[in-house]
């Protein structure tokens, strides 16, 4: 216990590697997660070894954490903003109303101090953020003193593990079992339903498939039935979605033939397009052969990052369109990834400034249409730089302070980072020739930076929380429950009634509302489908902005 105290930094460590071992462990669908097994372990080792680390720590990490958060986030951020979106972002406020309304009624009608209050809509929200943001902002608090400044600050990051548990637990059944049944749906069935309507009919999903389009394949065929047709007829009556890439005649090899070429019987073709439209070519070509070593071809993969301003809120059909060298050059849209989520490359997807499309094609049309699109992505340093002044421009922010009347409301470090990380990052998406913070490395800092802020406040709160949870016994358990099922339920009943919104989207996007990946992860599972994921991501790119700041607000509010 000694060694602990003196080495502080090995004491934090082992909070992260036992606590991310503990989070791994399963009971049907639930998992705690790295970072609430984190706060578990920080918190019993804490109130064992009684660690110091010093305040610092926190906030340097916690700076990191909620900067590239907001980097992440922010392009989407910004193209939500618009009336399509409206009906998703009521959903937020719905959850921002809620969540403050009940978090306020408790603290009163229990006389609660700030910290539980505080810990409350952290855990219950499963908003890891909150708990950064309002440990932050009662260290601003006017009148107390240095003991009740930790104590309440230890009485969040207690407050927050058990509501968060309890919230956890009920948002991940509640989403994924109990919604479908109140709103007399299959899930699986009902996305399966909606994603045949966004295709136009036709190409629904196997429960052992993914929801994307199938991956890119090169398959040959023996000419019986085209003898004599062109290639550009060819793939004119394939509807331009397989490219004939090249062909053997006799000893002869011919890539990328012209449009005019005019196949003869007992040609090898080269077909590339996705799978499900290259296995249809047999019945127009011919049959199917085994794959010849000089028949094949080279094709160039390249990220593209959505810049240009005509194409943000395109369709990828609508794309395709809009640009014939996609069929011309045989360039396919094989994935689209925004911020760290991966959404469906199907004709329907909308595309906005940002996103990065990972094309495939011959490497002459995979530069035309980069050229159109936006600018190739060059994610392969982290930007220092623009990192650094990005988190030293949100630290500054953070220490203006704004008074309505007798509440002192200020961003502090935290909300001051998340709003410059949302800036440099919807910047950075508008600017791709600099400022580059990789999606790996960007995942890495928000992680850990959230991982040791949450060890370390552990670490500090671990002695003051035994007591805490001899004072309010079920009363936390319960807050963690309501604070889910009440704005989960009004959304449901809003999104149906007035917004109108599909089932399968409307439980994603409530899902988005709390932030919780374990309930969109479940939802999936449930629908065998990343349908869902469509609604998830408006509401949780929104909440996960608008949520944090909740936490300076709260403790304003009580506080004064």
């Amino acid at each position: 216990m000694g060694v602990l105290r003196d080495h502080p930094e090995l004491a934090l460590f082992l909070c992260l590697a036992v606590g991310y071992l503990l989070g791994k462990l399963r009971v049907g669908p639930i998992t705690l997660g790295g970072i609430c097994g984190t706060l578990i372990v920080s918190l019993l080792l804490g109130a064992w070894a009684k660690v110091a680390v010093a305040e610092d720590v926190k906030t340097v990490f916690f700076a990191i954490f909620i900067f590239a958060l907001g980097y992440m986030a922010g392009p989407q951020f910004f193209a939500h903003l618009n009336r399509r979106s409206l009906r998703y972002f009521s959903l937020c406020l719905i959850e921002l109303v809620c969540v403050l309304g009940i978090a306020f009624g408790l603290a009163k009608s229990f006389r609660l101090d700030v910290g539980t209050a505080s810990g409350i809509l952290a855990g219950a929200a499963t908003e890891s953020a909150v708990v950064g943001t309002a440990t932050e902002s009662i260290a601003k608090l006017s009148g107390l003193t240095p003991a009740q400044v930790s104590q309440y600050q230890g009485h969040v990051a207690t407050a927050y593990t058990v509501c968060y548990l309890f919230g956890l637990i009920t948002v991940v059944i509640y989403t994924s079992q109990l919604m479908p049944m109140l709103m007399r749906i299959d899930l699986a069935d009902a996305s399966r339903a909606l994603w045949e309507r966004m295709r136009g009919g036709g190409g629904g999903l196997e429960g052992d498939e993914q929801e994307a389009l199938p991956a890119l394949v090169g398959r040959t065929f023996f000419v019986t039935h085209a003898d004599g047709r062109t290639v550009e007829s060819l793939e004119r009556e394939l509807d331009g979605r397989v490219t004939v890439e090249a062909v053997r005649r006799g000893s002869k090899l011919l890539t990328a033939p012209a449009p005019g070429f005019a196949l003869i019987l007992s040609d090898l073709v080269l077909l590339v397009g996705r799978r499900a439209d290259v296995i249809e070519a047999s019945r127009v070509i011919g049959p199917e052969t085994a794959g010849l070593p000089d028949l094949d071809t080279h094709l160039a993969t390249s990220q593209v990052a959505v810049t240009e301003k005509a194409t943000d809120g395109r369709t990828l059909g609508a794309l395709r369109q809009d640009h014939p060298e996609f069929a011309r050059d045989g360039v396919y849209v094989t994935e689209v990834v925004r911020g760290d989520l991966r959404l469906p490359a199907s004709a329907d997807t909308v595309v906005h400034r940002g996103d990065v499309l990972t094309l495939v094609g011959a490497r002459s049309g995979l530069s035309r249409i980069t050229a159109k699109l936006g600018a190739l992505v060059r994610n392969d340093t982290t930007d220092f730089v623009y990192l650094g002044l990005g988190i030293a421009a949100g630290s500054l922010l953070g220490q203006v302070v704004v008074r309505l009347g007798d509440v002192p409301l200020s961003l502090g470090t935290g909300g001051g980072c998340l709003v410059s990380g949302l800036l440099f990052g919807w910047f950075r998406s508008r600017r791709q020739t600099f400022g580059a913070f990789p999606p790996q490395a960007a995942t890495t800092l928000k992680d850990m930076g959230l991982a040791v802020f949450i060890a370390c406040t552990g670490l500090t709160a671990g002695p003051q929380a035994w007591p805490l949870l001899k004072q309010y016994g079920a009363l936390l358990p319960v807050a963690g429950i309501a604070m889910v099922l009440v704005p989960a339920s009004v959304s449901l009943v809003v999104g149906r009634t007035l917004l109108h919104i599909e089932k399968p989207l409307l439980i994603g996007a409530i899902a988005g509302q709390q932030c919780s990946t374990p309930a969109i992860t479940s939802i999936t599972q449930v629908a065998r489908s990343s349908v869902p994921m469509l609604g998830y991501t408006i509401t949780y790119t929104l909440s996960n902005f608008l949520l944090p700041l909740t936490g300076p607000l709260l403790v304003g509010v009580l506080g004064a």
